[in-house]
């Protein structure tokens, strides 16, 4: 029969072998998760344009965005926040309204990288976005502002340390094409730049590629979309890696860049239903990734 001591050594001895497995697999599990988002190694943080979800209050966009394997959003202007609240996502949120964005974020775990696509009609306004924008933690600003802003809209970002990123809607949009945008941004603040919108560029005919390599260095944030037809305004989302857009040689051009920032899938199709369409398509850039870096 064993003694008290050897029965109490017996104890010490099976607690350290459990919290020596606990750990092991904490730390199975955190590898886990760094092998699951490869393009962080690459300084891309991929997320989806709350857009996407444009027909569910912000609540509901968080949990179909962790849903689909994804851990950044960028807000857009108008939705509600949901979570027993009817406020809307703008600038004039009550602290309140804040104060629950920022807890839904943090149980979540999802960070809130951009904002956008937002407009406001003069420098007081503006300020309020940016002030906004600061106290949430948002770093970009997508917008496609008047050129005659953007003398102002420079002195607000370096005020507020926050990136303005012009965004490209088809022709005949304004910025639809990169060299209105950089001649747009000529003399302007550093922290100014584009919001490229590869989708975009493909409806209006535009090469995805040539047109990352003109904004070189410019690129501060990436609405990502592969569609099912090239230089068509009638061409509709798919999952990423089937259409016309040539992911990989775009993952490749990103890649020569050293871009860093948000990639935001954007996916305007399915709209009641889309959230395994984003999953998938997450899925498939992670795993053309995966061979690029062969």
């Amino acid at each position: 029969m064993k003694t008290f001591k050897q029965l109490l050594w017996g104890c010490v001895a099976a607690t350290a072998l459990f919290i020596s497995a606990c750990a092991t697999s904490g730390n199975v599990v955190q590898n886990g998760n760094k092998a699951n988002y490869p393009e962080e190694k690459l300084g891309w943080h991929l997320g989806s344009q709350a857009y996407t979800f444009r027909l569910f209050t912000f609540e509901e966009a968080l949990n179909k965005i962790d849903s689909a394997g994804l851990r950044y959003v960028e807000a857009f202007p108008g939705q509600k926040i949901g979570a027993g609240s009817t406020e809307a996502m703008t600038y004039e949120l009550s602290q309140e309204g804040r104060a629950l964005v920022k807890k839904l974020l943090k149980d979540k775990g999802i960070t809130v990288w951009a904002y956008g696509v937002v407009g406001a009609k003069d420098e007081a306004e503006w300020e309020k976005v940016f002030q906004f924008a600061k106290d949430l933690g948002i770093k970009v600003i997508n917008s496609e502002p008047g050129e005659k802003q953007l003398d102002f809209l420079s002195k607000l970002c370096d005020k507020y340390d926050i990136k303005l990123a012009i965004h490209n809607h088809p022709e005949p949009s304004h910025y639809w094409n990169p060299d209105v945008i950089l001649k747009a941004i000529e003399g302007k603040s550093a922290r100014i730049g584009a919001a490229a919108d590869v989708g975009h560029w493909m409806r209006s005919g535009l090469d995805p590629i040539a047109s990352l390599k003109k904004l070189e260095g410019k690129i501060f944030h990436l609405h990502f979309k592969d569609l099912n037809e090239f230089g068509s305004k009638k061409a509709h989302d798919v999952h990423w890696g089937t259409g016309k857009l040539g992911m990989e040689a775009v993952q490749a051009e990103l890649k020569r860049q050293g871009y860093k920032g948000m990639i935001s899938a954007e996916y305007e199709y399915n709209w009641k239903n889309n959230m395994n369409d984003v999953k998938v398509s997450a899925e498939n850039f992670r795993k053309a990734l995966g061979l690029l870096g062969r």
